[in-house]
């Protein structure tokens, strides 16, 4: 294992240290005044995810507010449905949608021989902003998990449960296994050529895990993400990966174990007395602030944030939320909270 300087780095390779890093998900975004201003400067959210240097700028922006320990490149998983060749766009209240695909004709359309070209503003933006970062922090990658992917390429839009992804999954299971094993090598090659072009850490968002059964939870979200780690540290074995199956509640302990993550962040379907005695000793945990409570309560989100660390912060541990930094979150309350960390 190759020595580390940076603290999130030394965390995620399960070392103890004095002081507990922290980032947050989406803390490069909608809640900034800079971010609003550059994000004005493009005419869709793709074209400003596709702009290396504007992406770049709004990764550094957080990083120069308030100096977190880890950079998230900013870009959206749903790049990799776009680099397959779906058509993907972003409207105002309604979020992503997509073309949706149902047949096996329309998957054969898709392809990965241009995913290297057509992603590579996205490593571009990692090189800017790995040359642009301040020594100690360390720049994070990410990717869409497999499952959470196929959900928005089959259902077309985002949905609170993805009925329609999960029946045709059953109905037509060779179609959604020939889905799923395009998403493993898709996302494996993204993950691994944004290592290459900086990234020191991989995470992978299992965004809808929560509404699978336990049998699909082991079949659509284990063996696809125990592919793509295991096809990441083929090449790159000391680059850490963080797991992220959202709302898995107790199922966290079986993606923890069985998909050879060095981390999971965790949310709120997670009790802070699981994640101690039993997640724990299986890797490293991030998390799981309630993004809710960071907007509504800051004297509460401070109780919650040290609660978290006196649980969870005699083992190696790195401070996040439970999901995504909200759009109208007070600065002043990051601020706080960002405070309180650098003391830890």
């Amino acid at each position: 294992m190759i020595s580390q300087t940076k603290n999130l780095l030394r965390v995620l390779n399960n070392e103890k240290t004095d002081h507990i890093p922290f980032w947050f998900m989406r803390q490069a975004g909608r809640y900034l005044p800079e971010y609003k201003a550059l994000r004005s400067q493009s005419k869709s959210f793709l074209d400003f995810c596709y702009n290396p240097e504007m992406a770049s700028v709004a990764t550094l922006q957080p990083i120069r507010r308030f100096g977190m320990d880890g950079a998230i490149i900013f870009s959206d998983i749903l790049v990799i449905p776009h680099a397959l060749g779906m058509h993907v766009w972003f409207e105002e209240g309604k979020g992503p949608l997509l073309t949706p695909i149902h047949t096996q004709a329309e998957l054969a359309k898709l392809s990965i021989t241009a995913l290297d070209e057509k992603l590579s503003p996205v490593y571009e933006a990692l090189k800017l902003t790995r040359a642009a970062l301040p020594q100690e922090t360390t720049l994070i990658g990410f990717a869409g998990a497999a499952w959470t992917l196929a959900c928005y390429m089959i259902e077309g839009k985002g949905s609170r449960d993805f009925q329609t992804p999960r029946a045709l999954a059953l109905r037509e299971p060779e179609f959604f296994a020939k889905l799923l094993a395009l998403l493993v090598e898709s996302v494996s090659r993204h993950a691994i050529n944004q290592i290459k072009a900086g990234a020191e850490v991989i995470q992978i968002f299992d965004s809808w895990s929560g509404v699978l059964s336990e049998p699909q939870f082991k079949a659509w979200v284990i063996e696809p993400t125990k592919k793509i780690v295991a096809n990441i540290k083929a090449e790159f074995p000391d680059v850490p990966v963080i797991g992220f199956p959202r709302l898995a509640g107790t199922k966290y302990y079986s993606y923890a174990k069985d998909t050879g993550v060095d981390a999971v962040n965790i949310d709120g379907s997670v009790t802070l007395k699981m994640a101690a005695e039993k997640l724990s000793s299986l890797c490293v945990i991030q998390g799981n602030l309630d993004p809710l409570v960071l907007v509504e309560d800051k004297n509460m989100m401070l109780a919650q944030a040290k609660e978290i660390i006196s649980t969870l912060g005699h083992k190696p541990f790195v401070f996040n939320l439970g999901h995504g930094i909200l759009p109208h979150t007070p600065i002043e309350h990051v601020e706080a909270l960002c405070d309180l960390l650098r003391q830890k």
